[in-house]
Formats: C-alpha cells, structure tokens, sequence
C-alpha cells in the first residue's frame, strides 16, 4: 500500500488561523470514513511578531521560525507544508529551495480561484497588513488584478484594530465589535469600486460568515481555498530546483577536480545558473582497491552511509566520482530511495555511440578495479573486449596512482604523465583502439583532449559530469 500523503501545518503565526487552517485542511480532504484522511501535522511555537500600526515589520525572525519548523517536518516525512500567514509568503522564495517538502503558495491558491470562479473580475478588495500593503505583496502575488485597499482611516482604525487591538481577533475575541469592523472596511473598499473582497488576514475567516451579512459582494474564505488547493497539489511535485549529492573524498583530488567539470560544462550567465550541490567529503572511507585486492577494511557501509547522508540532506541522484567505488554500488543501490549515476555505464554508452567500429577498450585503472572486473563486465555486455595492461604495467598504473610521486601523494604530474603515456602506448600494440581512464585520478595526469599515442582518451569522470548537468541546469525550466 503507497504511503498516504503527509501535510504539515506551521502553526503559531497566529494560533487561531492556523487552527482555522488545520479545521478546513480536514473537510477539504475526499473522505468517507475516518481512516481516507491524509496525516496531518501542525508544529505551534507562538511568538510576538507583529506589524507596528505604521506597516513597519522586520521579517528574519518569521524567517528562521518557518525555516526551522518546516525543516523539522522533513524527519517526520511530510510532503506538502502549509503556511496560514500571509506576512510569510512574503519570503517565500527564499526558504523554498532549501527545504524538502513541497511548500504551497496561498497566493497560487487565491489566482487559480479567482480564475475559475470569479474570471470577470478586475477590481479585487484586499483587508491586510500595512506591511502586505508596503511592498506590494498582493500586487505581486495577484498581478492579474487591480488591488484596493480601505483608505487609511478605515484601515487604522478599523481594520488594524479588529485583528490587532486589545479587543481583536488576535486577542481572542470573536464578537459583534470586532465583525462591524470588518464590514466598514469592506463598504469602504466597495466605495471605492471593488468587484470582489480578498481576507489578507487568515484570522478574517474565523467571523468570515457574520462579515458576509449584509455585504453584498462575495468575500473569499481564504483558508478554505488555500486548503482545498493544498489537497489538489498532493500529486504535483516539488517545485523547487533538483539537488546532485556527490560522494567526495575518494580521493580528494579527483573530487575537486570532477566538481570543476561540472562547473566549467555549466552554461552560466550568474551564479544562480549553476547546479545545486551537496558534498558528503569523506577521506576515511577505507580504500577500496586495498579492499578489492588485499581484502582491506570493507568500505560498503562507509559508502552506503555517505550516499544515505546525502539523500537524507534532499539530494535527488547521487555521483560518485570513483571508478573503484562503482564495485560496491550494486549492494548500495537498493537500500537508497534515490539512484547513484553509474559513471562506468554512461562511459560505454559513450564510447558505443562516438566509437561504433571500435571494439578493443584499453582500461587504466586501479588493480582493484581490473580484478573487480567491473569494467570488464560493462563493456563485455556492449560487446566489446576488455583489455589491461601487462603486470608490469599495471604497477606503472598504480605507481602513477598511489606511488611516493603519484596523484595521491606528492605528484610529480611531469613524470606521471610520461608515465602513462608509456603505458597508453602498451595499450595501443596489444591491439586497443581506444582508452579509458578508469580511474579519476588519471585525469589530472592526461587530458581525455591531450594529444596521446593516436588513440582516442574516455574521461569518465567528464563524461559523468555532463551527465549532470543535462540533468540537473534549468530542471524546473
């Protein structure tokens, strides 16, 4: 059975509203018995944090409250959050992207509204704070409509004092005083030509069906119409933008240099064009060729735990920029919710499709990961041969790697590079056609574009990094 959608309620903004929300969020849920409700949780810390009568308001503290009660909905699984405070969506932008859940925006749920059922309508009414009403948050909000406001006689002493005074909603009372209040505004904003009243208060609604006596235009429940949105956005996704997690530190070297292939194959105008990325660096992961070849510590759960971080940080996919690595990704895989990029398949990908008549693959890699036989697997699947170098090659191979002069070390890249270059050659009189570095230290040694002994060169850490990108810039474009 799929789990049941999870909505989370950030109450406390004020208490009242977001009772009135959480009381609405249930009737808009299609049940017919008890157990067809979706969960529901509402997280409540009030605080004072109030417009002053002059609209003057400073919002970080609202900010750190939303963030940190939405960011604690993320561990107990909710998907879609809710916030019944208008104040908020001012900042909405901000917090979005940095957060899991799906926060939905009372404002798409006012537009899709009015739209479909108040579609003739220019003029719209709005009761609100002087803050709303300072930067322009309707107006932005709703760009299709022309906003009224009550003039600020009507507004001061009517409308701030039915939500703020000392006998106001806020205060807890509900009564006849504060609803005549309310209504005068609402003459007030039909004075003035208003063909529809908007609440930008979520407090209005709780004394929504005494206002509505004796008004004749319609005045909208925006609670109801933010819940029932909530509950039709169940099935949507997030909107904010997707998250690439990297399993850095196996080794250092290669991970920076497999982040700057990203960034460098980023077509990018200004830093917010670039991936978003979260890097779990872990150097003390056991080795893993020590592992594959001399049965060293087994790194699978150390792995497994940097990819569990990962996910549990919002990543959406994961890379691993590790050639050897990619032997313990089968054991992985299936306890992650999200995929790991398998580098060593998009390589072979690559090569069939660049490379069709080439069928000897030459392969630089660690020791562990020719005994692994991964590679070998791969491309034997795509028909095509796997070949290594001769013993005394492969420890130029490794020499070049973990040697007192390799990249692990203290890397002489001069020596290095004739190194390889030697070993590329070997390659190349048994028959290879093409060669792979299959491993991403060898990169910083020899450039997949440098001129080599005739053959073609695979960077499979670039060839993953492209594969990034095309997945991850302008996802949500």
């Amino acid at each position: 059975m799929a789990r049941k959608t999870c909505f989370g309620i950030v109450g406390g903004l004020g208490p009242l509203a977001g009772a009135d929300l959480f009381q609405k969020l249930i009737r808009a849920t299609p049940a017919r018995r008890d157990g067809d409700h979706f969960d529901i949780i509402i997280e409540q810390h009030p605080f004072e944090d109030c417009c002053a009568p002059d609209g003057s308001f400073e919002p970080r503290k609202r900010k750190f409250y939303v963030y940190n009660t939405i960011k604690a909905f993320e561990d107990r699984n909710v998907d879609i959050a809710l916030i019944g405070c208008f104040l908020s969506h001012s900042f909405l932008a901000e917090i979005a992207p940095e957060l899991r859940p799906r926060i939905v925006s009372i404002f798409d749920a006012l537009a899709g509204h009015l739209q479909t059922d108040y579609p003739k309508v220019v003029k719209l009414g709005v009761l609100t704070s002087g803050y709303s009403r300072r930067v322009r948050l309707f107006e932005k909000g709703l760009p299709e409509h022309r906003i009224l406001y009550p003039d600020d006689a009507r507004h001061n002493a009517d409308l701030s004092e039915a939500i703020y005074g000392p006998e106001g909603i806020k205060a807890g009372n509900l009564g006849s005083g504060v609803v005549e209040m309310i209504r005068r505004a609402c003459r007030n904003l039909i004075a003035q030509g208003a063909e529809c009243i908007v609440p930008g208060f979520t407090e209005i609604p709780l004394v929504l069906d005494a206002v509505r006596t004796g008004i004749d235009l319609p005045v909208i429940d925006c609670n109801q119409v933010y819940a029932e949105y909530a509950v039709s956005c169940q099935s949507g996704s997030r909107m904010s933008p997707g998250k690439l997690g990297i399993v850095g530190g196996v080794g250092p070297a290669a991970t920076v240099d497999f982040i700057d292939k990203i960034i460098r194959r980023t077509a990018a105008c200004r830093d917010q064009d670039h991936i978003r990325m979260i890097v779990e660096h872990n150097p003390q992961i056991p080795d893993r060729t020590e592992n594959l070849v001399h049965g060293g510590i087994d790194p699978t759960i150390p792995l497994y735990s940097a990819c569990k971080k990962l996910e549990q940080a919002g990543a959406d996919a994961i890379a691993i920029p590790c050639n050897t690595a990619h032997a313990f990704i089968e054991r992985i895989q299936h306890h992650l919710a999200i995929p790991i990029l398998n580098m060593l398949e998009l390589t072979v990908e690559r090569i069939v499709r660049q490379h069709p008549h080439r069928k000897n693959i030459g392969l630089l890699a660690t020791t562990g990961t020719v005994q692994s036989g991964i590679y070998r697997t791969v491309l034997e699947q795509a028909w095509l041969k796997c070949l290594v170098p001769e013993v005394k090659f492969q420890q130029m191979v490794m020499d070049v790697i973990y040697g007192p002069q390799g990249v692990k070390a203290a890397f002489d890249k001069e020596c290095c590079s004739r190194t390889l270059h030697c070993v590329i050659k070997h390659l190349q009189d048994m028959g290879g056609e093409l060669v792979v570095l299959g491993c991403t230290e060898l990169p910083l040694v020899v450039s997949a574009a440098a001129e080599s002994p005739s053959l073609p060169i695979f960077d499979p850490t670039e060839i993953l990094a492209e594969r990034c990108v095309e997945l991850f810039q302008h996802r949500d474009s």
